[in-house]
């Protein structure tokens, strides 16, 4: 079944995250789908927010909504505004991507007739006390989780019927991403990267989650290792971490010279079609691998630490899993060994590197954004006909 086989819907997608995240991105680019494919889609969010803004540019028309509001008194004017909305936009589906006013809109359920389904794309995973269980194993009526740890956890923690709990990954647009001969040779030799670097690529907000510094310190050991040809090209721009910060990682692990930060670029496509080798060494989050989609999608091979999704999309032989990593503190201190035997292996194997790139194509042929769209398609006409509900 494809997009094209289901009754056109209306949906409202709120996403009310303040910052430009994962999450945000994932409801965003959900409710830009589903316009595309014709499709009435709506967005709700706060007002003068990153996501708002992003919305707006997508050309999304989000409406203002204060749903993370924690004062009593403006309650009642939030829950008129609700209604009000919800009487003109009549939407067979409202799919809620954070956890604030989910209440509300189970409460509006029966008045609004439509499905509630609840997506989950935090890294933390939700709170196992009654009202939790109650709005998540009752009230909605489909819920998405964006990786397994996730699914299991609805299923076996907050009592949730499986029927009801659905993985989707998210998706990436394959005809954007994908591998670039030109842009490569134009990228390399904008970074002085030769023909005999081997150049790796960490895509991502400068942020110590997404462990620029301990990939630096990786660096650092192979080139002491007498892997003087091996590059980092560091894709991303300073956001809770400055350039400044990042500048004083490289002189720490002693590897100037051979690094080459981007800051904000265009040729995103370009830029990961240069490198030779992804990493996603991420020491927590990753419940929506953005990064690591559109690097797979160009036909890149690719390693990552076990976190998130990560175990969802890549084979074990890729994934960095130190003994005891559980605690991302005891991960950023094993991780600049660990990473860097994974480099080591991929510079020394080029084997091992096809295969990994290899499986990477096969496995991106079923997370292209038309599978995002169908799968979410899937779910709101499931959760509909639960509801008994039809097209109107």
């Amino acid at each position: 079944m494809n997009a094209s086989s289901f009754a056109p819907l209306r949906t409202l997608q709120v996403v009310n995250v303040r910052w430009f995240n994962a999450t945000a991105w994932y409801g965003l680019k959900l409710a830009h789908l589903l316009r595309r494919a014709g499709h009435e889609s709506h967005v709700a969010a706060l007002a003068e927010t990153d996501t708002f803004r992003k919305a707006e540019a997508l050309g999304l028309d989000p409406v203002p909504l204060p749903l993370n509001a924690t004062n009593p008194l403006t309650l009642p004017a939030l829950w008129a505004k609700m209604r009000r909305l919800l009487r003109d936009v009549r939407p067979h589906v409202v799919n809620c991507h954070r956890g604030e006013s989910f209440v509300f809109w189970g409460l509006l359920k029966e008045r609004g007739q439509y499905a509630l389904v609840r997506t989950r794309g935090d890294q933390r995973l939700p709170k196992k006390n009654l009202p939790n269980r109650l709005l998540h194993a009752h009230a909605a009526d489909a819920v998405i989780a964006t990786n397994s740890v996730m699914a299991r956890h609805f299923i076996h923690g907050m009592g949730v019927p499986a029927p009801r709990v659905h993985t989707i990954f998210g998706g990436v647009d394959t005809a954007l991403f994908r591998f670039d001969p030109a842009g490569r040779a134009a990228v390399r030799a904008r970074y002085g990267f030769a023909d005999d670097h081997f150049v790796v690529g960490l895509l991502g907000r400068f942020d110590h989650v997404k462990a620029q510094r301990e990939t630096l310190l990786a660096l650092g050991r192979l080139i002491r290792a007498g892997f003087s040809r091996v590059r980092l090209l560091l894709i991303g721009f300073p956001t809770a971490v400055s350039g400044e910060q990042v500048e004083s990682w490289i002189r720490e692990a002693g590897v100037a010279g051979h690094v080459a930060i981007t800051g904000k670029v265009e040729d995103v496509p370009a830029c990961l079609s240069a490198l030779d080798m992804g990493v996603v060494p991420s020491l927590w989050s990753e419940t929506i691998a953005r990064a690591a989609l559109e690097m797979m999608a160009c036909g890149l091979p690719l390693v990552a630490t076990s976190v998130g999704v990560m175990p969802d999309l890549l084979p074990r032989e890729a994934l960095i899993a130190p003994e005891g990593w559980r605690s991302p503190a005891v991960l950023a201190a094993a991780l600049p060994e660990a990473l860097a035997a994974m480099v080591r292996r991929g510079m020394e194997s080029p084997e091992w590197l096809n295969e990994l790139a290899r499986r990477n194509v096969e496995r991106i042929a079923t997370l292209r954004d038309e599978d995002f769209l169908e799968q979410s398609l899937a779910v709101y006409a499931e959760a509909l006909q639960r509801r008994g509900l039809r097209m109107r």
